[in-house]
């Protein structure tokens, strides 16, 4: 279940940071654990939407791929610049090396994963998700795995199953291992 990263300082673990792919419910363990903790919590996808004024879906058709991963590193880079915040990343955020620097230098990432089954239960049929609009959204999903993993393990300090349990109860799990590790501290 856990997996600090070699590179892991304490001092620098003020904000939890979740990282994993679409679906894998970084938002909703993400607001549980803010909750619970009184912190500010952050969705970046959320934050890249309401600056755009529109979809991530509009601006993936209209303006393209790099155009949302140029935003996504803009605005992951203010939001891990906040001190004691929680932030769920989208699932991509950690495709650029600037994003991972940021995610693993500046707090503690939490990776959360899930069976690809589970994934699609949440999100085959979500049309606000372009990626899972290109062709078979199991092959999709399955791929973004085998691509986005090492990026994971590159910056996560922690993983965490998210199977099998619902939201808050994992929220509280996280707190309960990141509260026994010192990361979070009263």
């Amino acid at each position: 279940m856990l997996a600090r990263h070699p590179g892991y300082n304490l001092a620098m673990a003020q904000s939890i940071y979740f990282v994993g792919l679409m679906a894998v419910g970084k938002t909703s363990v993400g607001k549980h654990l803010a909750a619970s903790l009184g912190r500010d919590f952050f969705d970046s996808d959320q934050v890249i939407e309401e600056r755009a004024g529109v979809p991530i879906a509009w601006i993936f058709d209209v303006e393209g791929e790099r155009a949302f991963r140029d935003r996504e590193q803009a605005v992951i880079d203010e939001l891990t610049g906040k001190e004691s915040i929680v932030l769920a990343t989208g699932g991509g955020a950690v495709l650029r090396p600037a994003n991972r620097r940021a995610l693993r230098g500046r707090g503690c990432a939490v990776h959360l994963y899930s069976p690809i089954d589970r994934l699609l239960e949440r999100a085959g049929k979500d049309k606000r998700r372009p990626l899972l609009q290109q062709g078979d959204p199991r092959e999709t999903l399955e791929q973004l795995w085998h691509e986005r993993k090492p990026l994971y393990d590159e910056v996560a300090d922690y993983r965490f199953l998210t199977a099998g349990q619902g939201a808050r109860a994992l929220a509280e799990d996280v707190e309960r291992i990141l509260r026994s590790e010192g990361v979070i501290r009263d």
